[in-house]
């Protein structure tokens, strides 16, 4: 399959436009989720042996291995079902807003094969929270998936800063029963303002209103849900202890790095284009500010690493640093569909040495 997609299906998708190749690709997906003779094969073939092999135990969920497919790729929660046939071993749908928007103008998406890398200025583009509900309503729920489900709530463009904690509460309740867990998008550079949330004086109530929501659930008989926070690789250090400070005072469960960055090293410091980068160029700093959050905890905080997994080795390096999982999207689209897989035996033979 690797063989079939570098030398034929790859040089097809990269003659289309970029958003074009991610929609066949997510529609690709879905159909293979609704193929459920299909899906089951290919997941008992992907499947890692669990006499030799642990699930993943994170923030109280298990994973049947470490590798899960990054927010971005299944906005609207189309294609997710079929995840597991793929090799992953959890999926984040998203990221989505209480509002339905269409994102950016078109065009919005670019790759640079020869730095493997894209750059994206998508915007959010989503059906929304309730449109998403809906959809995951008349699908199986948490504890009977084959997959751990993520959902990655972002704030609505038209949302001012100083509504955005009522923005997200209300993707939470929409969405909270659908979940296995929750993520806290504050780092997309494609939203006008949104980073500014990362900002201990912003991200304080904000969390605390999420964390105050999901005891409420608790209190009235529903399930709580992990929630996470996903932060950029451009922070610096001592903004990252402020986070990390507001994090630990609010008791949440993990933190995701990193999500795409505004920096244009090497080669992209000649690209003209506005958007988040993401790929190889993003690997060594999101590989730093894992191994950063890390010891500043003491490992006691889960991360979900993300950020330039091109290869084996590039995931093992974000286990290295300090990641208990990693998420990969920009990958696909360089090595296809079974990337995953590879990844995921990879590291698994990693933890029998």
């Amino acid at each position: 399959m690797g063989w079939l997609y570098q030398h034929a299906l790859k040089p097809a998708l990269f003659r289309l436009d970029p958003e074009r190749a991610h929609e066949l690709s997510v529609a690709a997906l879905a159909w293979l989720g609704r193929v459920r003779p299909l899906c089951a094969v290919l997941e008992r073939i992907h499947r890692l042996d669990p006499a030799r092999h642990r699930p993943v135990e994170c923030f109280g969920l298990k994973f049947p291995n470490a590798v899960g497919l990054a927010a971005g790729f299944d906005k609207n929660g189309h294609a997710w079902p079929g995840a597991a046939a793929l090799g992953f071993g959890h999926v984040e749908i998203g990221t989505v807003t209480f509002h339905a928007q269409s994102g950016n103008p078109r065009p919005r998406a670019f790759r640079y094969p020869a730095g493997e890398a894209v750059i994206n200025r998508m915007g959010f583009n989503n059906d929304g929270a309730a449109a998403l509900a809906a959809r995951l309503a008349k699908l199986p729920g948490p504890g009977r998936r084959a997959i751990p489900l993520g959902i990655n709530l972002g704030k609505s463009k038209v949302t001012p800063l100083d509504r955005a904690t009522e923005d997200y509460l209300g993707s939470f309740r929409l969405l909270a029963d659908h979940a296995d867990y929750l993520v806290v998008n504050v780092s997309s550079p494609n939203t006008p303002g949104l980073r500014e949330l990362q900002d201990a004086a912003w991200l304080k109530p904000l969390l605390a209103a999420l964390v105050a929501e999901n005891g409420a659930r608790v209190a009235a008989g529903q399930p709580r849900r992990p929630l996470l926070l996903k932060i950029a690789p451009d922070l610096s250090f001592p903004q990252i202890d402020e986070v990390l400070q507001v994090i630990t005072d609010l008791r949440l469960d993990g933190l995701i790095a990193t999500n795409t960055t505004l920096a244009r090293p090497g080669f992209f410091a000649t690209v003209d284009e506005a958007g988040g980068l993401s790929g190889a160029p993003v690997r060594r700093r999101s590989t730093e500010i894992i191994n950063y959050i890390a010891r500043a905890t003491n490992g006691r905080l889960p991360i979900i690493g993300v950020g330039g997994i091109m290869d084996e080795a590039a995931a093992g390096e974000k286990l290295d640093a300090g990641a208990t999982l990693v998420q990969l999207y920009t990958g696909l689209i360089y090595r296809g569909p079974f990337f995953a897989a590879a990844v995921a035996g990879a590291l698994s033979q990693r933890q029998r040495i």
